[in-house]
């Protein structure tokens, strides 16, 4: 099964979405989240976590001090996430929306680090193109994006093997869902065609996994006459 079907079965029943994430990512998930939130969160920073699910890296980045908003379109997966949120002692905002829907619900520049982890594998280009321009439009000038999603292995071997791996789950995405997945190769270079600067990417092992990091680029400077 793909990891797009997959996720759906699982939205569908979100008391059992971690469990399933874990599987899904071969137990890497908590570490993925954690990698998000070591790298915008700070004690004070407002951070908004776009897609964020039942709020793995939003609790992630509150633990770090940090002053954060939660967004998604899944009422139920926005239900666990206020639960665990509340278990933990954590105080979160949360919002009800979709990506696209961001420039309706936030105030521009109002964040100083946006994160979303396996949200922008979800749209197509144009879509993402739209997201990123949203997304920079949150930001505070020179803040902080943070991207987490998957890509294809770099190297050809790499690719072939996993590539063969994956053929039967994408066969049957398009079984079941009518749709195949794709990998979002190229994110850091989407990120720089919204804007963004200071991009980098790195690879988390075995490579299957891309953290995208930029910032929101900074007014130019006042010129008096």
């Amino acid at each position: 099964m793909s990891s797009y079907v997959y996720m759906k079965v699982l939205e569908s029943t979100p008391e059992r979405y971690d469990r399933g994430m874990r599987l899904l990512s071969r137990g890497r998930i908590d570490g993925l989240w954690e990698a998000v939130a070591e790298r915008a969160a700070a004690p004070g920073r407002r951070v908004l976590d776009v897609g964020c699910g039942t709020g793995g890296v939003t609790l992630a980045c509150a633990r770090r001090g940090a002053r954060v908003t939660g967004l998604d379109k899944d009422a139920g997966m926005l239900a666990v996430a206020r639960a665990k949120a509340a278990a933990a002692g954590l105080a979160v905002d949360w919002l009800e929306a979709g990506v696209m829907e961001l420039e309706d619900v936030v105030e521009p520049g109002g964040f100083d680090a946006v994160v979303s982890c396996l949200a922008m594998s979800e749209l197509l280009p144009e879509e993402r193109a739209y997201a990123l321009a949203r997304l920079a439009r949150a930001l505070a000038p020179g803040g902080l994006l943070v991207l987490a999603d998957e890509v294809r292995p770099a190297g050809r071997l790499a690719r072939l093997g996993w590539s063969l791996a994956r053929a039967p789950r994408a066969a049957l995405t398009w079984l079941l869902a009518a749709r195949l997945t794709h990998p979002v190769d190229g994110l850091a270079d989407e990120a720089r065609a919204a804007g963004f600067v200071d991009v980098t990417e790195e690879r988390l092992p075995p490579g299957d996994f891309a953290l995208v990091s930029a910032r929101a680029p900074a007014p130019p400077p006042e010129v008096r006459p």
